[in-house]
């Protein structure tokens, strides 16, 4: 006797085909998490983000089985899947789509139950409260505290959650009140394909400021290097004979004073 065949809802075989034809339109693919985004937040981003990226929602088994059924190896976005998945589409760079996702962002308070978006830190410095059973709060959480000018000042910073990490009551209600606001309202980016390379978050939150002056840096630093082992490049050579000249003229000097 053969097995009766699994009904497959033709509604949800339409739904993956379409997903997967416009994942095909696209060079670049964002997985993001949709989770505790309200409504109205949602409607605003789109608003936002039309003409320069699509945002695509369905049912998480749904986005798996249309990455899995792409010509291009999307395995490392089904594996990163969490949480309530939407897909963005573009043919912005990773770093510049995280750049306009990320500007529509605003911050919010942390509730009890909800997930860590990155490693939240208590920063060292002066807190608004007085001696008091706080004290004993912010010990319980490992943080080292003292007392300057009747208020309770928080030595060094300090780790209270890993990125990930479910926020507990007692917790979230302590960042309030030292006004420290971790969630972020909006689309969470999770990875990003691009050219069969996955960007995880990490890699594309950067510091712009932070990598120029890194880049320039490491210019410098190479240029020194190259002058030092008299490496010739057209970036290099005036430098070197600017060099040489100085030198020269050191020796021609100290020849006069002698």
């Amino acid at each position: 006797m053969s097995k009766p065949k699994a009904y497959v809802n033709e509604k949800k075989i339409i739904a993956v085909k379409n997903l997967s034809a416009d994942i095909e339109k696209y060079k670049i693919i964002g997985l993001v998490d949709m989770e505790n985004l309200p409504a109205p937040q949602l409607q605003k981003m789109k608003q936002s983000l039309r003409g320069k990226v699509e945002i695509r929602m369905t049912k998480k088994n749904l986005i798996k089985y249309a990455l899995m059924n792409s010509k291009r190896d999307l395995s490392g976005l089904t594996e990163k899947i969490r949480g309530m998945p939407a897909l963005l589409l573009t043919n912005e760079n990773p770093f510049k789509l995280y750049k306009i996702v990320s500007a529509s962002k605003s911050a919010a308070p942390a509730k009890a139950g909800q997930r860590a978006p990155r490693d939240i830190i208590i920063p060292a410095g002066k807190t608004p409260f007085a001696p008091g059973p706080v004290i004993g709060e912010l010990g319980q959480l490992g943080i080292k505290t003292g007392i300057e000018d009747g208020k309770i000042v928080i030595k060094q910073d300090k780790l209270v959650a890993n990125e990930g990490d479910v926020l507990n009551l007692k917790l979230c209600g302590l960042l309030t009140r030292l006004n420290i606001q971790p969630m972020e309202i909006g689309l969470n980016i999770v990875a990003v394909y691009e050219n069969g390379v996955i960007f995880d978050r990490k890699v594309l939150d950067i510091d712009e400021k932070v990598y120029i002056s890194n880049l320039k840096q490491l210019h410098n630093e190479a240029m020194n290097l190259a002058v030092k082992i008299k490496y010739t490049t057209k970036d290099t050579i005036k430098v070197m004979i600017q060099k040489a000249h100085r030198e020269a003229e050191a020796v021609k000097d100290k020849a006069h004073t002698e």
